[in-house]
C-alpha cells in the first residue's frame, strides 16, 4: 500500500493567501491599485542605499542593528524592545506560533485582514471570528468572545480591508479588557497614513504593558513592498519569543540599507501621507456623490478606499469595468464581501479617471 506524507488536518484547512492581481485575465498588464502601494514609489534616499548595499555574497547583520537603533531614534523605543521581520507578515504568524497552538483559540474581528486566519490555523490554533460594527472593529464583539482558550486577539489598526478606525480610548478598553495572559497584537500596517495627533497610543501600551506587541511594515507608506520588510515592539520577553522562532538572517543586505535610508527620510513619508489624505479625500467626495445609485465609500484612514455597492449597479460589474479602463482593483467575495471594491489610492489622474469611470457605469 502507498503512503505519502500528509500535512496536519489545521494546514490542510488554510485558504493560501490570495495577493492583488496586477494583470486582468487575459495578461494585460495594468495599473495594479490593488495592493496597497504607494503611488509616489520609493524614497530617492532608500534607492540609492540600495547601491551601496553591502555584497550580496555576505550574509547581512541577524540582528539589523542599524536599522533598529534608527526605528528606536524615531519612534522614542528602546532598540532592544523591536525586533525585525520579512515584512510585519512573518512577525502576525511568529506571534501567533509562540503564543498559541491546538487547542487555543485566536479572537479578530469579521472582515479583518486574511493572514488573521493562516496565522491561527498555521499553528493549530481555532480562529474565533468576532462580528464587525458596520464593517469596523466591535471592541464589546471582541471582548464578549474571550475565554479561557483565548490566547491572542488580532486587531489592525487602521483595518484592511475596510479602513475602519478604533481611537485611542476604543484601544485602550479593548486592552483594560482582556486578561494580561491574553496577547494583544495591533497590527499598525497603514499608521503612518493617520494625522500624528489622531494615532491610538498602541506604542504607549506596548511599552507600559507585557500583552502588547505591535507591528508595522515598510511595504506601505515607505515604498518598500519588493523588499519584505517590517517590524515589531513589546516587552523585551514578547520580543524574545519572536526573536527566537524568526527566520536567521532575515533581512536581506539590501533591505537593511533601503530600510535604514527610508526611516531617515521622513520628509518622504510626511509628502505621502499628505498626497494620500488629499486624493482620498477628492476621491471619496465624488464618490459620495453616486450614492443615490448605492454607492457607499466606507471612511477611511488608510491609503485605500473600500467601496459598497448596494444598488442595481455590482461590485463585479465595476471591477471589470474598471479593467476595461485599464486598472485592477481588489474584488473581495473570498472574504465575505461580494459587494464591494478596495482600491489603492493612486495618482490624482488615477482617481479621476476612475471615479469617472464608475459615474459613466453608475448613470449607464
Amino acid at each position: 500500500m502507498n503512503k505519502r506524507p500528509e500535512p496536519k488536518s489545521w494546514i490542510s484547512a488554510i485558504h493560501a493567501y490570495v495577493p492583488g492581481k496586477s494583470k486582468g485575465a487575459d495578461g494585460k498588464p495594468l495599473i495594479k491599485l490593488s495592493a496597497n502601494e504607494n503611488p509616489l514609489g520609493t524614497s530617492h534616499a532608500a534607492l540609492e542605499a540600495r547601491a551601496n548595499a553591502a555584497a550580496p555574497a555576505l550574509y547581512p547583520d541577524p540582528d539589523s542593528k542599524d536599522l533598529r537603533e534608527a526605528l528606536g531614534k524615531l519612534n522614542g523605543i528602546a532598540p532592544s524592545r523591536i525586533v525585525m521581520g520579512t515584512g510585519s507578515d512573518e512577525l502576525l504568524h511568529i506571534a501567533a506560533q509562540a503564543y498559541a497552538g491546538p487547542g487555543d483559540e485566536i479572537i479578530y474581528v469579521r472582515y479583518g485582514f486574511s493572514v488573521y486566519d493562516i496565522a491561527a490555523r498555521r499553528c493549530g490554533a481555532v480562529p474565533v471570528v468576532a462580528p464587525d460594527l458596520d464593517y469596523g472593529t466591535d471592541v464589546d464583539a471582541l471582548l464578549a468572545l474571550v475565554n479561557d482558550k483565548t490566547r491572542v486577539v488580532f486587531v489592525a489598526n487602521p483595518n484592511n480591508p475596510t479602513g475602519s478606525y478604533l481611537p485611542k480610548g476604543e484601544i485602550a478598553r479593548l486592552h483594560a479588557g482582556l486578561p494580561s495572559d491574553v496577547l494583544l497584537v495591533i497590527d499598525q500596517a497603514y499608521a503612518e497614513y493617520v494625522a500624528p495627533e489622531d494615532e491610538d497610543g498602541a506604542l504607549a501600551l506596548a511599552e507600559a504593558h507585557e500583552n502588547v506587541l505591535v507591528t508595522r511594515t515598510f511595504s506601505k507608506i515607505y515604498g518598500l513592498a519588493g523588499e519584505r520588510l517590517g517590524w515589531a515592539t513589546g516587552a523585551a520577553p514578547l520580543v524574545d519569543a519572536l526573536n527566537r522562532i524568526r527566520g536567521p538572517f532575515n533581512l536581506s543586505n539590501s533591505a537593511q540599507a533601503m530600510g535604514l535610508a527610508a526611516v531617515t527620510d521622513q520628509a518622504f513619508v510626511e509628502s505621502s501621507r499628505l498626497h494620500n489624505l488629499a486624493e482620498r479625500t477628492r476621491f471619496v467626495e465624488q464618490l459620495n456623490a453616486l450614492s443615490n445609485h448605492g454607492v457607499r465609500p466606507l471612511p477611511s484612514q488608510a491609503n485605500f478606499v473600500l467601496i459598497l455597492f448596494q444598488g442595481k449597479l455590482t461590485a463585479e460589474t465595476v471591477y471589470n469595468g474598471l479593467m476595461e479602463h485599464g486598472y485592477i482593483t481588489r474584488w473581495l467575495p473570498g472574504q465575505g464581501l461580494p459587494d464591494a471594491l478596495r482600491i489603492t489610492i493612486g495618482t490624482a489622474a488615477q482617481m479621476d479617471e476612475i471615479a469617472a469611470a464608475i459615474r459613466a457605469m453608475a448613470n449607464a
